[in-house]
């Protein structure tokens, strides 16, 4: 069995709601002012032309006194024909062109100010114009009346003819609305088709030639898939680095495990060296996934995210000392860095770590927050001969071979500061060791 089911979270079903909602609502009110004004409008001229008629008949008693005794016994045909009431009051004598309305008519006859009432009596509904005057020194009122019922029943007609009218115009105009709503969302079904070939492989980024308000929608997801294939690059990258690492000593230990030779204290030392190396660069490794954190794909929080690297540094080299100082004005510590969290934690965690190695006992580290972004680590150890400073950031590239590594941490450091525009400084410290400045753009505000 056929069914029908609205989705309320689309956003074509809202745009056209809204539309449909406000077309309706602006269709009604027009409809219902039609009304009001159509009625008001026919009064006011309706009530002008009795006002205009009384002055004249006023206005031919006085030129022609001869003609009061016809006036007054409603002679006047022409008067009975064209309205349906006519009252005139000259002294105490009173004359009406329909006796029955006298008592309706009894409050009129004695008020003393000219203008239009609306009255209803039985079923028929009349405007009258109520004009005294004075004939000879004698006071004198008269009231010309018309019925409005059938000029309302004629409005009315008219009203529901033009109702009927802004119906069609509502259906039309729901069209165009549906018309004009799915024109409209043909960049987000354009952008759907992207994402569906971007998952099947057939695209490597997203369009920006769209509508300008998918502007930053699309340059944020570009930004995103970038950031994802740099992860997975240095995932790749890390992951063959630590498997050339470990190839050469696990091959080792198979041979001496797999040969026939006995096995003595010396080769058992040997062996027992390899199983470490192995050991470290795997703890190694796993540092430096912890180091990413948790915050991955936000952009990094200048006290978040530092403090978290310090004291997890601190359990990894409990016999060093880590200081760490937030340089920034106040109320700023909070500030989000233009930097992505888990490049941030990269690069800091790159510092701190390689500080943590080769420092004596204490690490400082401090981050400047002005016009740039200041990160300066150093340490006290023995330091870094200042010719070999200029390449310190070459890939592969170790000038002490008593901690294990493979001498990629300082080179991903590099790699990743350079995507920020930024500048990696190596220099020595006045407390014996290394000194690392990283100097990041403007913050954004």
């Amino acid at each position: 069995m056929f069914s029908f089911r609205v989705d309320r979270r689309s956003l074509r079903f809202r745009l056209l709601a809204w539309l449909s909602s406000i077309a309706i609502v602006v269709v009604v009110a027009t409809w219902v002012l039609h009304g009001i004004l159509l009625n008001r409008l026919a009064q006011d001229f309706l009530g002008e032309r009795l006002h205009r008629e009384a002055l004249h008949a006023v206005e031919q008693l006085r030129d022609d006194r001869s003609s009061t005794s016809l006036m007054l016994d409603s002679a006047s045909r022409g008067y009975q024909v064209f309205h349906h009431l006519y009252v005139l009051k000259v002294g105490d004598d009173v004359r009406t062109s329909n006796p029955e309305w006298s008592q309706d008519l009894e409050p009129l006859l004695t008020d003393e100010d000219s203008g239009l009432t609306e009255l209803t009596i039985g079923q028929q509904r009349l405007l009258v114009y109520r004009q005294p005057f004075s004939l000879e020194g004698e006071p004198g009122v008269l009231l010309v009346g018309e019925d409005f019922s059938q000029v309302e029943a004629g409005l009315a007609t008219l009203h529901w003819w033009v109702g009927a009218i802004a119906g069609a115009l509502l259906l039309m105009l729901a069209t165009l609305n549906l018309l004009a709503v799915n024109r409209g969302l043909m960049p987000l079904a354009h952008l759907q088709r992207q994402l569906e070939a971007l998952q099947a492989g057939q695209r490597q980024r997203l369009s920006v030639q769209a509508a300008s308000e998918l502007d930053g929608l699309v340059t944020q997801l570009n930004r995103f898939i970038d950031e994802i294939e740099n992860r997975l690059t240095r995932s790749r990258e890390s992951l063959a680095n630590l498997s050339h690492a470990l190839k050469t000593p696990l091959a080792a230990v198979t041979q001496v495990l797999r040969g026939s030779r006995p096995i003595d204290d010396e080769r058992r030392e040997r062996l027992l060296q390899r199983m470490e190396d192995m050991q470290a660069l795997l703890e190694a490794e796993l540092r430096r996934s912890r180091i990413a954190g948790p915050h991955a794909g936000r952009m990094a929080s200048l006290q978040r995210d530092s403090q978290r690297l310090v004291e997890m540094f601190r359990g990894l080299y409990p016999s060093k000392r880590y200081e760490l100082a937030l340089l920034t004005k106040e109320g700023e510590a909070e500030r989000v860095l233009p930097v992505e969290s888990q490049d941030f934690s990269e690069m800091l965690g790159v510092l701190l770590d390689n500080a943590g190695k080769w420092s004596a006992s204490q690490v400082w580290c401090s981050i400047e927050v002005g016009d740039k972004v200041v990160i300066t680590v150093e340490d006290d150890g023995s330091g870094v001969p200042p010719d070999a400073l200029p390449n310190l950031a070459r890939r592969g590239v170790r000038f002490d071979e008593r901690q294990p590594g493979y001498g990629l941490g300082l080179s991903i450091l590099d790699q990743l500061i350079a995507r920020y525009s930024g500048k990696l400084d190596f220099m020595s410290s006045p407390h014996g060791g290394l000194r690392v400045v990283i100097v990041l753009p403007a913050l954004n505000d």
